[in-house]
């Protein structure tokens, strides 16, 4: 059987793999900061031997051109695509030998035109096959990131791509995709489990279960979600052959150029917890705390290209959050403070339970449309937090605006960046289930 080593971004909902016979070894999919799958290459005592994508990324940055450089390895391609380097074109069918293992292109359209799936053997045990943005867990990839004009086209073209690998692969062979891990790259919320198999994906996976192409067409395009504005930059950096992550410590910056920096309109994140931001903190930062969903909606919310200066607790947060950014392109902070942070301002954190102070207060839902259509809280407005910065007109001046989402993260970014613009905030930190019990 093939070995294979998974490397997990939870931070963006992928995975990276590394298949080897025990001496050289397939890398698939590898994300930016290369000093991951350099330790994983080590540890299993193996050699890249060659490095395969499966697609032109849309969600993050690849660290693929760069590894395949270093290491002076083939970096394989879809030969459809369009890049400004030299990399190994492959098209359907075609084979490669990397040690004992045989990798074989399957072109699997769909999330992207020229996307393929890689079926790796080592001609004993069953097959591995590294699926990509194609046949995930229980569902497939979306299939709007290329152009929504051509979503029906793509997602047609999904829906036979999953049913090709069903239909060609045996049941035990093993199935190992890069996104639908918490990745908006996702088309619907993917089945639990660490591994699956093509049997598995036969009994519940969606383009499978479904004989109806029109019908999976329909109800996959109906479930599509807003997805990061960041995602518009990946494609065009991943063509141009990205170098490795810069991880070297940002410049330090002390409290008085914090202070300039924000006078001058430009991003001071806070990576603390919400709990200690709303407690105390420099006013006109924004609250984004570092956890699995930071860096996806700061590169969201951030105007492209934007320098942004972080400030955490201690040197390791700042080093997690530039680890994060880098994979999504955001290559170097222009500066970070660590350390005790001035409380010089601070806003209240309430639950659910709490409306029945509202008042004449403002109750704003920063949950996405598809969330909202599920329930919502009588009177309140509904603005998405990916829309705030565009829409903060629409909100009034002298009234407090009491932010709720989901379970508190987004709302307290979105209460950030309201105080910085001048409102009284209340943060509702809570869970929405809790929302519709007090409504009872």
């Amino acid at each position: 059987m093939v070995e294979v080593e998974v490397i997990d971004t939870t931070e963006l909902g992928n995975r990276s793999y590394i298949a080897h016979d025990g001496r050289v070894a397939v890398v698939i999919d590898p994300q930016r900061d290369l000093d991951r799958v350099e330790a994983v290459l080590a540890n299993a005592g193996v050699t890249c031997g060659l490095v395969v994508e499966t697609h032109i990324h849309n969600d993050y940055v690849t660290g693929g051109y760069e590894l395949a450089r270093r290491n002076g390895v083939p970096y394989v391609l879809s030969a459809a695509e369009s890049v400004s380097f030299d990399r190994y074109p492959v098209e359907d069918g075609d084979r490669l030998a990397v040690g004992g293992l045989s990798v074989e292109a399957v072109a699997t359209p769909g999330h992207t035109d020229g996307h393929l799936s890689y079926v790796i053997s080592d001609g004993e045990g069953p097959p591995a096959v590294f699926t990509g943005g194609s046949l995930l867990y229980g569902t497939v990839g979306r299939t709007d990131l290329v152009d929504p004009d051509r979503t029906e086209e793509l997602t047609r073209a999904q829906y036979r791509s999953a049913r090709r690998l069903a239909a060609e692969l045996p049941d035990e062979a093993a199935v190992f995709p890069t996104h639908g891990f918490g990745s908006f790259c996702s088309s619907a919320p993917t089945a639990a489990g660490p591994t699956a198999t093509i049997a598995d994906e036969r009994t519940r996976n969606d383009a499978l279960t479904e004989p109806d192409e029109d019908a999976f067409t329909a109800r996959l395009i109906a479930r599509l979600t807003a997805y990061p504005a960041y995602y518009a930059h990946m494609a065009p950096l991943n063509r141009q052959g990205p170098s490795a992550a810069d991880l070297t410590p940002p410049q330090p910056v002390d409290a008085v150029e914090l202070k300039s920096r924000i006078a001058a309109g430009e991003w001071v994140v806070d990576l603390r917890d919400r709990t200690a931001y709303a407690a105390g903190h420099m006013a006109g930062t924004v609250g984004i705390e570092l956890g699995r969903q930071f860096a996806t909606y700061l590169g969201w919310l951030l105007p492209w290209g934007s320098p942004v200066t972080l400030i955490g607790e201690t040197a390791g947060q700042v080093a997690d959050a530039q680890r994060q950014l880098t994979r999504i392109g955001i290559d170097r902070p222009a500066g970070a403070a660590v350390g005790p942070v001035p409380g010089e301002c601070s806003y209240r954190r309430v639950v659910f339970a709490d409306l029945a102070a509202l008042g004449d207060g403002l109750l704003l839902d920063v949950r996405r449309d598809d969330e909202r259509a599920t329930g919502a809280l009588p009177g309140s407005l509904h603005i998405p937090l990916h829309q705030l910065l565009d829409r903060l007109g629409e909100l009034p001046s002298r009234r407090t605006i009491w932010v709720h989402c989901a379970s508190g993260f987004r709302a307290s970014v979105a209460a950030s960046l309201l105080a910085r613009a001048g409102h009284e905030v209340v943060l509702i930190d809570d869970d929405f289930a809790h929302a519709m019990t007090a409504q009872r």
